[in-house]
């Protein structure tokens, strides 16, 4: 197989949507990059026209041609079925039932796709790419639109019976809470999801008067200005996150928890994140002994599509391509 292939992976967030491509004679950095604001939020087949757009962009820049792609891999903010490729129900928005991005995109660059949890494939790229060797078992945390983990152990991704392993932002963290979309209620979603931490500034802001924001990242760049009621928010955020991290590392006792996604562009959300993480875990767990570690992502947004990329280059080595 020619090494100068291309591998592309695409990461279909909610409100963001990225891709990159590689060539495999390039270093995994060495990557093209396209990023859009639109994501998926308003529904699949009127993202795809775009996503089919960026897909091609970032191939060209490459220097090859559509025709040279090797591999594919999605990553999606939802639970997939790792016997199917399809999503889990119940199936939430923006996806529907019959919504295909892996058939989609796949028949159209003539490869096979591979799709999973975007959690999942950060975790992955965290620790393909990740410069923090021997860690055993990893814990990558996704926070942006919602919440999710991805965890490895002994280098497998574990992803459940139904692809519902690492579900944390669907722990309930207030019985009486909010109704979340999943049709749970008190979820950790429903606190500290973009939505929520929009209208918590968005409600103090009425009190003054003044005008709210209308998205996370106008949250987390007035929390960068040192503005009062955005640092509160997502400093307790992170206060939320790690309570409930804290559960999860009495459970699995990680090397390493990773933090990505957006809200992981504010230094607040991990410094109140290891607040609540240290004080609700047993110490054990969490000894700063270097067994174990609590850290941002190295990798920062392109994690869930550097891993989507090392996952259809994985699926391809059965028929004897490269490997990541």
């Amino acid at each position: 197989m020619p090494v100068d292939d291309v591998g592309v992976g695409v990461h279909l967030g909610f409100n963001h949507t990225t891709v990159v491509a590689r060539r495999l004679d390039k270093e995994f950095d060495q990557v093209s990059v396209r990023v859009s604001a639109q994501g998926v939020s308003k529904g699949w087949h009127r993202a795809l026209p775009e996503v089919k757009e960026m897909i091609e962009e970032a191939i060209e820049e490459t220097g090859r041609r559509r025709a040279d792609v090797l591999s594919l891999g999605i990553a999606v903010p939802r639970m997939i079925d790792p016997r199917t490729g399809e999503f889990t129900p119940p199936i939430l928005p923006p996806w529907r039932p019959g919504d295909n991005p892996a058939g989609d995109l796949g028949a159209w660059l003539g490869v096979r796709a591979i799709i999973d949890n975007d959690a999942n494939l950060g975790a992955l790229a965290e620790q393909t790419y990740g410069t923090r060797e021997n860690a055993e078992t990893v814990v990558y945390v996704k926070a942006s639109t919602g919440v999710g983990a991805g965890i490895i152990v002994h280098n497998s991704v574990l992803r459940g019976h139904r692809g519902m392993a690492g579900e944390i932002g669907h722990l309930t963290v207030d019985p009486d809470g909010a109704v979340c979309q999943c049709g749970g209620r008190g979820c950790l979603e429903t606190v500290m999801g973009a939505d929520p931490l929009i209208a918590q500034v968005r409600a103090a802001r009425t009190r003054n008067s003044a005008s709210g924001p209308e998205t996370l990242e106008q949250v987390i760049k007035a929390a960068d200005e040192q503005d009062a009621v955005c640092m509160r928010v997502i400093q307790d955020a992170g206060r939320r996150l790690g309570q409930s991290l804290a559960q999860l590392c009495n459970m699995l006792n990680p090397d390493l928890v990773v933090v990505g996604g957006q809200l992981a562009e504010s230094r607040l959300l991990l410094d109140g994140c290891n607040e609540t993480l240290r004080r609700f875990a047993l110490p054990g767990a969490v000894a700063d002994s270097g067994a174990f570690t609590l850290a941002l992502s190295e990798l920062g947004t392109r994690a869930e599509p550097q891993g989507a990329l090392v996952l259809g280059l994985r699926g391809q080595e059965n028929v004897g391509s490269a490997p990541a």
